[in-house]
């Protein structure tokens, strides 16, 4: 087993309008608030392109700006080729991303993962709150938090590198 260098994170969804961006800004947040001096490369990227150019959903950007986090200045952007080799590690949000992400670029799956599965263990998906109201995406803002904030500590306790092998059941 080689423990590869962590220095750039993508967070995928659907449309990357509602849930990606989110753990983008959130993670971000995360890692400013902690103090972390590294410089990480975070982006967002969907597995569709239908709203390429688009700002977040504006009930993300509602929630993250309850929560002091401005995500109002990104755009959607369809996942592209270059992504693979870009990023160190590309966290989907729910498990059809995770499977079209690896169909997409099967050469990359050791750095493909589900979120919540790869940050705190939890295999489960961050559920697509687009159809849903208010509530629906405080409850996902919840998870990413969460999620991120496990994330940076695991990404803390091991600067420079996170073993492939330690998420389970995405690999």
């Amino acid at each position: 087993m080689s423990a590869k260098p962590i220095k750039s994170i993508l967070f995928v969804c659907l449309g990357n309008i509602c849930r990606s961006p989110l753990a983008e800004g959130v993670l971000r947040a995360v890692l400013t608030e902690g103090g972390e001096d590294r410089d990480f490369v975070i982006d967002s990227a969907g597995t569709g392109g239908w709203h390429a150019g688009e700002q977040p959903d504006r009930r993300s950007i509602a929630v993250a700006a309850k929560h002091g986090v401005d995500i109002s200045g990104q755009r959607a952007r369809k996942v592209l080729p270059e992504d693979f080799p870009r990023f160190d590690l590309i966290l989907g949000m729910d498990e059809a991303n995770v499977r079209d992400l690896k169909a997409l670029a099967p050469a990359a799956r050791d750095r493909i993962h589900l979120y919540l599965d790869f940050a705190t263990g939890n295999v489960t998906d961050v559920p697509d709150p687009y159809y849903d109201g208010t509530e629906a995406f405080a409850s996902v803002y919840r998870m990413i938090r969460d999620a991120s904030e496990a994330l940076a500590k695991r990404l803390d306790a091991s600067p420079s590198t996170l073993d492939s092998d330690q998420a389970s059941s995405t690999i």
